[in-house]
């Protein structure tokens, strides 16, 4: 039996979990820490888009400009983490099948 190979399954949750997780399983460790490095800008923009819309609700910011740049961070990185998400996932998973 060929302890070597990755499971396919395991692989795909990992990367679900957290993004970047199923190619540091299949052993891919520079794509990997790609994977997380994006993972973590697009939630540290989230963060910062949904701190300028807070701001805005709160009446700490009157200019309507923070609110619209607070909502284009917002929904550009929400974006932005779906696709990276999706293909954390499907690489993990097609990686680990051709191991």
């Amino acid at each position: 039996m060929n302890t070597d190979k990755g499971h396919p399954g395991v692989a795909a949750v990992l990367s679900f979990v957290f993004n970047g997780l199923g190619q540091l399983y299949n052993g891919q460790i520079l794509k990997g820490l790609t994977i997380i490095f994006f993972s973590a800008v697009s939630m540290t923009i989230l963060i910062i888009g949904s701190v300028f819309i807070a701001l805005w609700f709160l009446g700490k910011i009157i200019f309507n400009q923070v609110l619209i740049l607070g909502l284009i961070l917002f929904f550009l990185s929400l974006v932005s983490i779906c696709i990276i998400g999706i293909y954390s996932i499907i690489d993990a998973y097609q990686a680990a099948l051709k191991k």
